[in-house]
């Protein structure tokens, strides 16, 4: 039976029940009990990545409050349809004349396309509730499509064409703000148009090694050069320390709403692929994961820039994630993509509450902040939880997901990753203290600021109670990671529960003694000080290099184009002047011709003669080879 695109999804909406779990989707029993049922093949037909670049299209023409209301629903019809899809589903294609595989449902892809879907929908919410235009939801929504299509890729040459055009429209996403947003736009481009080309190499050599870009063709990247270039071009995404400068540069600078949207897909998207090229780890990704979480955390303290400080804990948090796939273990890839699920929630709900702060009180910065718990009760409660989520205190999400993560390296052996982690952790408790203290908690606002909107308030409740849910009952969360990982995670044994009070009373203790001197810290340089000055003046230097060597080849190109035209029209004034050239010592002067030219005898021994002969027939010889 064929059905229409809107028949299609009218079927699917009608049949949520089918499979599903009250566990993630408790809204679904009713309507099991109803009996409804649908072929699978509904779920199976295209990917659900269309569904949203579909509604991104419609967000762009339809009005404002309709366009955003249907965004809203595709993105939540995303997520249930990955929940609902059957694994194993497998669509191949011919792509460019390769095989290829448009939508590949695993235990991991389908994860990625539940919480794509779950934060885009409160994504498109908080967009109409903050004042964002259609077209910039529009953007977003089809920063969301590609980032799907590029999870549900079953093979590296569709998940790399995805890959770009996800680097397309968040660059597009960013540019639309205008403002000091088109330059970081420029810059973020940039990075991943280097890291786009890192990984199409490592794809390249992929396929000549192994004669197929399947992901079933092999296990992950072939080792050696093409592993390299694939870490180095995934990392840029991901925010390897050195690769990262994009992060705090870029997420700061657009609408509110965009950085929601920003703040998760690319680098979660990412650490996605880095599974991918490497499902066997690494060491050397493990120790790369404990720098980002100490590097990352180190740099967001230091910052008075709101979203500046939570961009650099989405490099913090990151390395968690790279640790676990790093460390490969059953526990620690479960923890990896638990933490991965639960970021999803406590990084866009952070950037929310921010987002609200500054659409409140037009301030970016801390030091202009104060008070706010009095006026904005609602968004200083909802702070709290996402910040203990992403600390990790017991009783949130975050703290089941980073005990994983951590418990996976100390099983490991591995102590220096362990304590790279664990210092992490402080620091973290530590950004946050310092973020809620000043932002709720330090003086009194001088002036009279509401709270969250409805919309608004919608937004951040739901995706704050769900950091609860998972925080409290994570077996929520269990029943839909991938492998068998998550059988061993106990998060609430005594020996956990006391590491994650431990990490809290440590960073607490931390802030104390370091407010005075953190209050006093200007704006912190990063990498990019050096290397964007570099890269500019380098290029500069580059381009009028070339431009001025060009302009010298025209020049005497020019030069010897007249000098030949000469020649061919009056070869006796040609021969003349370059008699008149040579020195003394071989020609004699004997006054002029008729016509002004000097008259000249060529005067010469033997020697000389047979000398300029030699060279005369050297020359020919030459001209004609």
């Amino acid at each position: 039976m064929e059905l229409s695109v809107p028949a299609a999804l009218a079927a699917v909406l009608t049949t949520l029940a089918a499979g599903g779990s009250p566990a993630l989707f408790p809204f679904l029993t009713p309507l099991q009990s109803g009996g409804l049922n649908v072929s699978s093949a509904v779920l199976t037909a295209f990917p659900p990545a269309f569904v949203a670049l579909g509604a991104a299209l419609l967000v762009a023409l339809l009005p404002r409050g309709l366009g955003h209301a249907l965004g809203t629903g595709a993105a939540a019809l995303v997520a249930v349809w990955s929940y609902l899809v059957p694994a194993g589903t497998y669509l191949p294609v011919k792509f460019l004349g390769f095989e290829a595989v448009l939508f590949n449902v695993d235990g991991f892809s389908q994860l990625m396309g539940i919480v794509f879907g779950l934060i885009g929908a409160a994504a498109v919410l908080y967009s109409y509730a903050s004042a964002a235009e259609a077209t910039q939801t529009a953007y977003a929504l089809s920063y969301v499509g590609v980032s799907l299509g590029a999870v549900f890729a079953g093979d590296w040459l569709t998940l790399l064409f995805f890959w770009e055009l996800m680097a397309v429209t968040s660059t597009v996403l960013v540019w639309h703000y205008g403002g000091r947003a088109v330059r970081a736009g420029f810059r973020y481009a940039l990075f991943h148009g280097i890291g786009g080309s890192l990984l199409m190499a490592a794809i390249t050599w992929q396929y000549v090694a192994v004669g197929s870009f399947l992901f079933s063709a092999t296990q992950g990247i072939v080792p050696s050069v093409p592993a390299v270039l694939a870490a180095l071009g995934i990392g840029v995404n991901v925010g390897f320390v050195g690769l990262h400068a994009w992060l705090p540069d870029t997420y700061p600078r657009p609408h509110i709403a965009a950085s929601v949207f920003l703040s998760v897909y690319t680098s979660k998207t990412g650490v996605y692929a880095m599974y991918r090229a490497f499902p066997e780890g690494s060491l050397a990704l493990a120790y790369m994961g404990g720098a980002m979480a100490i590097f990352g955390v180190t740099l967001a303290l230091l910052q008075d820039d709101m979203r500046r400080l939570l961009s650099y804990h989405i490099q913090s948090q990151a390395g968690y994630m790279i640790a676990g796939i790093g460390i490969s273990s059953a526990l620690a890839t479960a923890g990896a993509f638990a933490h991965l699920f639960n970021n999803f929630l406590y990084k866009s709900l952070l950037f929310m509450i921010v987002g609200i702060i500054i659409y409140r009180t037009g301030e970016e910065k801390l030091k202009d902040l104060g008070g706010l718990r009095h006026e904005m009760p609602l968004a200083t409660v909802v702070f709290a939880v996402a910040a203990l989520s992403i600390a990790g205190f017991p009783g949130f999400n975050g703290f089941v997901s980073k005990g994983m993560v951590t418990a996976a390296a100390e099983d490991a052996h591995l102590q220096g990753l362990w304590w790279l982690l664990m210092i992490g952790g402080v620091g973290t408790f530590m950004s946050f203290i310092k973020l809620g203290y000043y932002a709720f908690f330090h003086g009194e606002s001088d002036v009279e600021v509401r709270d969250a909107n409805r919309g608004q308030s919608l937004a951040i409740v739901v995706v704050g109670a769900l950091c609860v849910l998972y925080g409290v009952y994570p077996q929520a969360l269990f029943t839909i990671l991938p492998g068998t990982g998550a059988a061993k995670a106990h998060p609430f044994t005594i020996s956990h529960l006391q590491k994650g009070f431990a990490l809290a009373g440590a960073g607490l203790v931390g802030f104390y003694l370091l407010k005075n001197p953190l209050s006093k810290v200007g704006r912190v340089p990063d990498i990019d000080r050096i290397y964007n000055p570099l890269l500019f003046y380098g290029t500069r230097g580059l381009t009028r290099g070339v431009t001025g060597a060009y302009a010298a080849v025209d020049r005497l190109a020019v030069r010897f184009a007249e000098e030949f035209a000469r020649a061919v029209t009056g070869p006796d004034r040609t021969v003349a002047r370059a008699l008149r050239a040579l020195p003394d010592a071989l020609v004699e002067r004997q006054g002029r011709t008729d016509g002004g030219v000097p008259r000249v005898r060529l005067r010469a021994g033997i020697g000389t003669s047979i000398l300029i002969i030699t060279l005369m027939l050297t020359i020919a010889l030459f001209l004609v080879l």
